[in-house]
C-alpha cells in the first residue's frame, strides 16, 4: 500500500486519511462500513492493500482510545463492547480484519462493527 496515494475525490493521501480517521470519535462512532469504501472506492485499493488499509485505520482508531462495539438497538442506541477480538491493539485489529476477510471482504454492514470512545454518552465506561 502506497501511503501517498490520493483519494480520487477529496485529494488527501492514505497516510492523511489514517491519521485523521479518529477525528470523528468525539462526536460519533466510526463504523467499519465507512472504512472499507474509503479504501476500496476512494483510494481504489483491493486485496492485500485494502486489507492493510482497513488494519491501519482500525489501529489508528484503537490508538485513539476507541473500542470495537456493536449497536444494542432499542429506543436508545446503546453500544455493546466487543471483547472477543483480543487484548492488544494489534491482536484486535488482526482479528477484525480476519473476520471481515472470512465474511468475504465485502462492504461492511452499517449495523455491524463500529468503534466508539468509552464514555457514558455512548454507553461504554
Amino acid at each position: 500500500m502506497k501511503l501517498d496515494t490520493r483519494h480520487k475525490i477529496y485529494g488527501h493521501t492514505i497516510a492523511e486519511h489514517i491519521e485523521t480517521v479518529s477525528g470523528e470519535l468525539e462526536v460519533d462512532a466510526v463504523g467499519l462500513w465507512q472504512i472499507v469504501p474509503a479504501g476500496r472506492e476512494g483510494f481504489q485499493l483491493d486485496d492485500a492493500a485494502l486489507s492493510e488499509f482497513v488494519r491501519q485505520c482500525v489501529l489508528a482508531l484503537l490508538a485513539s482510545g476507541a473500542k470495537p462495539v456493536k449497536g444494542g438497538g432499542g429506543t436508545r442506541f446503546d453500544w455493546i463492547l466487543q471483547t472477543h477480538y483480543g487484548e492488544s491493539d494489534l491482536e484486535i485489529a488482526n482479528s477484525i480484519v480476519r473476520e471481515w476477510l472470512e465474511a468475504g471482504a465485502g462492504e461492511a454492514d452499517p449495523g455491524g462493527l463500529w468503534f466508539a470512545l468509552p464514555s457514558p454518552s455512548v454507553g461504554l465506561s
